[in-house]
């Protein structure tokens, strides 16, 4: 089965449609995958509730879809950048579902592992728990989180074969494989396509039957949420 997609575009036909679960891989704006978030506002879908670690920035990643309104809600950890996310939540136009960031991973681990839910000790007595069934285990209560099963995932990767096997670069793995194996249909935007069998088996990070769909992405723009520098002595 051919996976590779000449287009980030034409890696989303067929399968984007209103109201959709989407999760989004990355960590700030590292590792994300900005061709298919790109492509994804083109679509023009709306009313989605997206899953990711964080809303992006204004006018980047994720800050992209919430500046043409096509997000309703989101599950994330952090959302501390992006001035917009700030607005439409305070306005009562975007729905919000903090979940702390292990218990996010967790989540999304789970639901590509086919479980169905777990239990925490993480945010017992918040706001994280309220509505949510409690249990007690070894004297200490638990709180029971359910797994996240996105319709589709949006994710990056440095490297694939052909076959969809994964190679991440760094810090850029960060929450992508997690949201990779998560999805039920997983989109994956990589830097260099390889061969099957040109990959040592012992570098892979994310076999490829958890990838349907890839495309190549080899001039990614890679942007810096925060530059902060020092000026030199004597200039």
């Amino acid at each position: 089965m051919n996976k590779i997609f000449p287009s980030a575009a034409q890696a989303l036909e067929g399968i984007v449609r209103d109201g959709q679960l989407f999760a989004v891989g990355g960590f700030g704006l590292c590792g994300i995958p900005e061709a298919l978030i790109a492509a994804l506002r083109d679509t023009g879908a709306k009313d989605l509730t997206v899953i990711s670690n964080n809303a992006g920035v204004d006018g980047f990643g994720l800050g992209q879809l919430l500046e043409t309104r096509q997000i309703r809600k989101m599950i994330s950890s952090y959302v501390g950048e992006n001035k917009e996310f700030e607005r439409q939540y305070l306005a009562g136009e975007l729905e919000l579902e903090f979940t702390p960031q292990g218990t996010l991973a967790e989540r999304l681990r789970a639901g590509g592992a086919g479980i169905p839910a777990f239990f925490t000790r993480t945010g017992v007595g918040t706001q994280v728990a309220e509505g949510k069934e409690l249990r007690e285990f070894d004297g200490h209560t638990y709180v029971m989180e359910r797994a996240l099963q996105p319709d589709v995932s949006l994710s990056k990767a440095w490297k694939a074969d052909k076959s969809g096997n994964l190679v991440y670069r760094r810090t850029a793995r960060n929450f992508n494989p997690a949201v990779a194996m998560a999805g039920k249909i997983s989109v994956v935007e990589v830097e260099e396509i390889v061969e099957t069998g040109a990959l040592d088996p012992d570098a892979i990070h994310l076999p490829g039957i958890y990838v349907h769909r890839l495309v190549l992405n080899a001039t990614a723009e890679k942007r810096i949420e925060k530059r902060t520098v020092r000026a030199k002595e004597g200039v």
